[in-house]
């Protein structure tokens, strides 16, 4: 299993409905708000590498208020 993190810059009038769309996307296990220089925390596990652009690409980055991600790839265990 490929676990990724997803630290996300939201526009301040959409984190809500931001974190509200996260929840829905396939991969993600868990949203965390977050308070710093990023807004949200998205954990995405997924079975293979090459799915993880797919779903930041897609799926995360399209989200109406994300302004931008940054991506923290694990170590397979």
């Amino acid at each position: 299993m490929i676990k990724a993190y997803v630290l996300i810059v939201a526009n301040p009038g959409a984190t809500k409905e931001v974190y509200t769309t996260l929840e829905k996307v396939a991969g993600v296990v868990a949203c965390y708000e977050v308070m710093g220089p990023y807004d949200i925390v998205a954990e995405i596990e997924v079975e293979n590498l090459s799915d993880v652009p797919h779903i930041l690409s897609e799926s995360i980055r399209t989200i109406e208020g994300v302004e931008s991600t940054t991506s923290l790839v694990t170590f397979p265990e």
